[in-house]
């Protein structure tokens, strides 16, 4: 971990040391800002008493980091393209890095405060686009250039349409429950049973179904979210010290072999398929002699990409044996060539069976280029899972409290926390950034609606109205301070 920082000066190795730290404060805030909705079912139904809750919150949200994957961590990183992150000088790094970390710090510190529940989700993505869009207005880069806008509306419709699935399927299930268990005491709050029959707590088996559906929505979060933080790190990483982060230098013999195999059987793929490709690759084109300064991709230059990756990895056994310029090369080349492959993926008239084949060798491909230190998962793991211990009572206050405008009920509860462990962990499964916040709150919203309790017209105004605003105040903020830390610190 600490060989990153030889070779720095001491002004580079600061700035790495500070970009890390407020990644970590960021994945801190993340904690107590956003897993607050998961244990908030738990504590106003009684479940579970609140310390308690939120503990066993933290070590669950900690285990979704650890095993949740990658998937989701690169969806983040790749929203800027890769012409941008390599061809960023290290100043440029840091600013980018301190620019996007900053306002989303600063927004989601504000919604806390106020205790709204607004998207920690949104507002990382929002910084992105901003310092992307911001950079390519100062360089004279067309927008579509600047940002992966593909990337972004993807990422962009599963934060839209996550909560609206979430309200609509969690208000059903309520109702389904209602439909079959008519007489239960699962329909009431702990309030009237303590009325009905002098007890708080739920039933045996709603209790558990409660207990283990907020653990399930924590252990989600913390695949979704926790990823998120992985990817800034390996942002921060790839930005600031590239020749030892551009490409995995702990992959073995093997695993370079099939990732030069994954290139040299994609130009294979093109040459059976060139009648689908619509002049999209252009199958003459020669070898570059060298790469260019600043590069670009294009996938035109796909075939001689193909042929300057195999013959940069034909003796390669070690990522060691190549020189600092060498490795940012292959990985260009790399990101591109798969960049290329998604693109041709899309194309009307390829059979199925060709592009199944064509995926499984986008997975080689990025084999030694999507991963992430031990040591940066567990960094991650541990700011998420110990945030989550604290600062949870705002938020928790609003969703329990203030959706609403009666208690929630044990049914209502267990309606909102399958909805919402089921709907993350499909976004995690899938590589897809969603909101546990505004799947978690539009839940116990449609639970309310659902159950005709009514909701609290004030909570929720201000709950859509942070998560119209999160978008263009964190695009605009993080815009706005990668232009003055660029003017100050670069130029």
């Amino acid at each position: 971990m600490l060989e990153m920082f030889n070779g720095l000066s001491f002004e580079l190795g600061l700035g790495l040391a500070l970009a890390l730290t407020f990644v970590l404060a960021y994945e801190f805030i993340n904690g107590f800002h956003d897993t607050a909705n998961a244990v908030a079912t738990v504590i106003y139904t009684k479940a579970m008493p609140p310390h308690m809750a939120v503990v066993a919150s933290g070590i669950f949200n900690c285990a979704g980091v650890l095993a949740g994957g990658l998937g989701v961590a690169y969806a983040i990183v790749h929203l800027l393209p890769v012409d941008l992150l390599l061809n960023v000088a290290s100043a440029h790094g840091l600013v980018m890095v301190f620019a996007l970390l900053s306002s989303a710090i600063l927004w989601n510190l504000g919604t806390w405060y106020f205790g709204i529940p607004a998207s920690s989700s949104h507002t990382l993505i929002g910084a992105i686009l901003g310092v992307g869009l911001a950079n390519s207005l100062m360089t004279g880069v067309e927008v579509s250039k600047g940002i992966n806008v593909q990337k972004a509306i993807d990422i962009m419709l599963s934060l839209i349409i996550s909560p609206l699935v979430g309200m609509v399927i969690a208000g059903g299930l309520l109702l389904l429950m209602k439909k079959y268990f008519t007489t239960s005491k699962i329909h009431k709050t702990p309030e009237e049973r303590q009325t009905w029959d002098g007890k708080k707590r739920p039933p045996f088996w709603t209790r558990f179904t409660l207990i283990a559906s907020a653990m399930g929505v924590s252990f989600v979060h913390g695949s979704n979210d926790g990823q998120k933080g992985i990817g800034l790190i390996m942002l921060v990483l790839i930005g600031i010290v590239p020749g030892q982060f551009v490409l995995n230098m702990e992959s073995t013999s093997y695993q370079i072999g099939r990732t030069k195999d994954a290139a040299i059987h994609m130009g294979d793929f093109y040459q059976r398929n060139s009648a689908y490709l619509d002049q999209m690759i252009d199958l003459k084109k020669v070898p570059n002699a060298e790469m260019p300064q600043v590069f670009k991709c294009d996938s035109k230059d796909s075939m001689s990409s193909i042929a300057t990756v195999a013959n940069l990895l034909s003796t390669t056994e070690h990522y060691n044996q190549l020189g600092v310029e060498k490795r940012r090369e292959v990985r260009r080349l790399l990101l591109c060539l798969d960049d290329t492959a998604k693109k041709v993926s899309k194309l009307p008239g390829i059979p199925a069976s060709e592009i199944s084949d064509l995926n499984k060798l986008r997975k080689d491909l990025t084999l030694t280029t999507e991963y992430a230190p031990t040591w940066v998962i567990f960094a991650v793991a541990l700011a998420l899972g110990g945030g989550t211990m604290i600062g949870w009572r705002r938020i928790v206050q609003t969703v329990g409290e203030k959706i609403g405008q009666k208690g929630m009920t044990y049914s209502q509860g267990m309606a909102a926390q399958i909805t919402a462990a089921a709907a993350i962990g499909m976004a995690s499964i899938s590589g897809l950034p969603v909101s546990t916040t505004h799947v978690l709150s539009s839940a116990v919203a449609g639970t309310m609606i659902a159950n005709r309790s009514g909701l609290q017209s004030g909570t929720v105004k201000t709950i859509a109205l942070a998560w119209v605003l999160t978008l263009p105040v964190t695009i605009a903020l993080s815009a706005g301070l990668f232009w003055l830390g660029t003017f100050i610190f670069v130029n």
